[in-house]
Formats: C-alpha cells, sequence, structure tokens
C-alpha cells in the first residue's frame, strides 16, 4: 500500500485536498473523544480551505501531500513552518505543525516518508531541532515520534470547543551545536 502512494510538494490549488485530508482525520482521531460539535467547528476553522491557502502562500511554510495511485486522491499531508509554541527557538527551531494520514495507511511507512521531507527541509532552513505538539492521549502517535526519535520535551494545554486538552511536546535533535 506504501508503494501506491506518492508525495510531493503541495501547491496552491490543493488547499480543498488538504482541507478534505484534515476534516477527515481530525473526525477519524477524535471522535469519541472530543464533542461531534467541537469537532465541526474545529474543523470548520483550523481545517479551512483558506487555512490551507494561507500557509500554500506563506514563504515560511512547507507542506508535501500524499496521494495514493490511481487517481491521486489526498490521503495524508504534513505542514511544517515557523514556530509559534511559547518555548520555541525562533532562530534554530522549526514546527511540524500538522502530520495527517487517513488511518488505513498507517503503520505502512507513509509517515515517515512525509516527516523524512520535514526533516530535510528544516535542515535546509538551518534549524537544529524539530518541534511537535500531539495531544496527550493519542498514544500511536506518540509512539510513532518515539519511534523516529522524538524525545518528551513539555506539556502544554490547548482548547478544542470551550475544552482544554493536554498536548504533549516533543522534539527532535537535528544537528548538535
Amino acid at each position: 500500500m506504501a508503494s501506491d502512494v506518492s508525495i510531493r510538494r503541495a501547491k496552491v490549488n490543493d488547499q480543498d485536498a488538504l482541507a478534505l485530508v484534515g476534516q477527515a482525520t481530525f473526525l477519524e482521531t477524535f471522535s469519541g473523544v472530543l464533542d461531534g460539535s467541537a469537532i465541526i467547528e474545529h474543523c470548520r476553522h483550523a481545517h479551512s480551505a483558506a487555512r490551507y491557502l494561507a500557509w500554500l502562500n506563506d514563504p515560511d511554510a512547507a507542506i508535501w501531500l500524499a496521494e495514493a495511485s490511481p487517481g491521486h486522491s489526498p490521503v495524508g499531508y504534513i505542514v511544517v513552518a515557523r514556530p509559534e509554541l511559547p518555548m520555541a527557538d525562533l532562530e534554530r527551531d522549526v514546527e511540524l505543525k500538522r502530520i495527517y494520514l487517513l488511518g488505513r495507511y498507517h503503520g505502512v511507512g507513509v509517515g515517515k516518508r512525509l516527516l523524512i521531507h520535514a526533516i530535510e527541509h528544516a535542515k535546509l532552513l538551518g534549524a537544529t531541532r524539530l518541534l511537535l505538539g500531539v495531544y496527550a492521549g493519542n498514544v500511536s502517535a506518540i509512539g510513532f515520534y518515539r519511534q523516529q526519535g522524538f524525545l518528551d520535551f513539555t506539556r502544554r494545554r490547548f482548547n478544542v470547543g470551550g475544552r482544554d486538552y493536554d498536548d504533549q511536546v516533543m522534539s527532535l535533535t537535528l544537528v548538535e551545536r
């Protein structure tokens, strides 16, 4: 299945595909965890085509899109950009904003391939560390990140639908100083 997935740099006009995958994976991951109305409201803003278009037009952001063959159906993506985490070092860090992949593509190497693009891009920017935030209850995602060398860094709180949740912030050292 992984060999049936190609990965390319996303471009303007991919925003609808990115929004579709973002909404589908958010629903898939958080149904039963978050209230349905909170998921809908969150996706309306955080996974709108306009949000992805803003990233696509941001020179400090990069997105790679995974597509299944045949037909180039969008199945996942990864977003890296300037960090917005309060503990980030703006001079040396890049933030992995999102890595979203439909569940049927988990465990076959697509996520790792997406992550390699993000790591290579961060290194090209001169970053020495890649940071990410992940819902602390998403055990499978945390396990994936740990397998890729990410370490626990700190915790933060995030709000969805008026409720606060714990986010595990993780870091991957790209270059030793």
